[in-house]
């Protein structure tokens, strides 16, 4: 659905995207895993034809964003990581505007938005003005206008950045939903426990390059099954173990402040790239 060939985005000396080439399959769930200035909104903005590639490809299913960027554009809907809502209309005028936009006739603008702003939970709010929406609110009025042209492929560029977590939760459960019924799903994000729970497959991103790519699972376990850390005077140490036994016995003979448990994603990332998602 998503093919990526050598993207490159640079701007004079720096490689904000460099040499990128991944495929996401239809209707698969992919996260784009990396620090903030990684290249993760870059990406996206070039597939949605937001900025010009400088080198390299891609397509939207089956759609060349260079040779046929509308018909790209129609494959997808996207939400990006600042809220680009109009405050001063309401949640119904909001759709109305996206749906005249793709082309969408009045009572097919009319239907989807009411069957849009019921899935998302904001039914009752139809006609309040979007200035009067909670953060966690305005994230699903975006994803629900992001779908109203019922689009192949959605975009989530750091959709839960900034919000509680129990309203991120409540979006996890939306975006998993969102994929259930066959969209595909392109999420970036600087939240390991995000990708974690989301993704079907991840890539490590930093730089502009992919460090690593492949399911939460397999990369977890390219560092190990369990972990324990120490306090020491540089900070934490960790160490990796292929089982609990082999970590336990570690444990018992070591002294300090010890925490067992399992390898998590961001073990992953941190010895995958030498560095945290932060």
């Amino acid at each position: 659905m998503i093919v990526i060939d050598n993207l490159q985005k640079r701007y004079g000396k720096l490689a904000a995207v460099d040499g990128v080439s991944l495929t996401v399959e239809a209707g698969e769930l992919f996260a784009y895993l990396g620090p903030n200035g990684a290249g993760k909104s870059t990406t996206i903005k070039i597939l949605t034809g937001l900025t010009r590639l400088s080198g390299g490809g891609a397509s939207l299913g089956g759609a060349d964003i260079r040779t046929d960027p509308i018909g790209a554009k129609r494959q997808c809907g996207v939400v990006m990581q600042h809220v680009n809502l109009d405050n001063d209309l309401t949640l119904a005028e909001n759709m109305d505007i996206h749906g005249r936009l793709f082309g969408m006739d009045a009572p097919s603008r009319a239907a989807r938005a009411a069957e849009l702003l019921d899935y998302v939970g904001l039914a009752e709010r139809t006609g309040s003005l979007v200035s009067t929406l909670s953060g966690g609110m305005k994230r699903r009025l975006m994803i629900a206008r992001a779908l109203m042209h019922r689009p192949r492929i959605l975009f989530l560029d750091e959709p839960t950045v900034g919000l509680d977590a129990d309203i991120r939760r409540r979006i996890w459960a939306l975006i998993k939903t969102i994929q259930g019924e066959g969209t595909t799903v392109f999420l970036t994000t600087h939240y390991i426990e995000e990708a974690e729970f989301l993704a079907d497959r991840v890539a490590f991103i930093d730089r502009g390059k992919i460090r690593a790519l492949d399911t939460p699972a397999a990369l977890m376990a390219r560092v190990g099954a369990w972990a324990f850390d120490r306090l020491s005077e540089g900070g934490m140490d960790t160490e990796y173990f292929p089982d609990h036994e082999t970590a336990q016995r570690a444990v018992t003979a070591c002294d300090g402040c010890l925490t067992l448990r399992r390898v998590n994603l961001e073990d992953a990332f941190l010895t995958l790239t030498g560095k945290t998602v932060r």
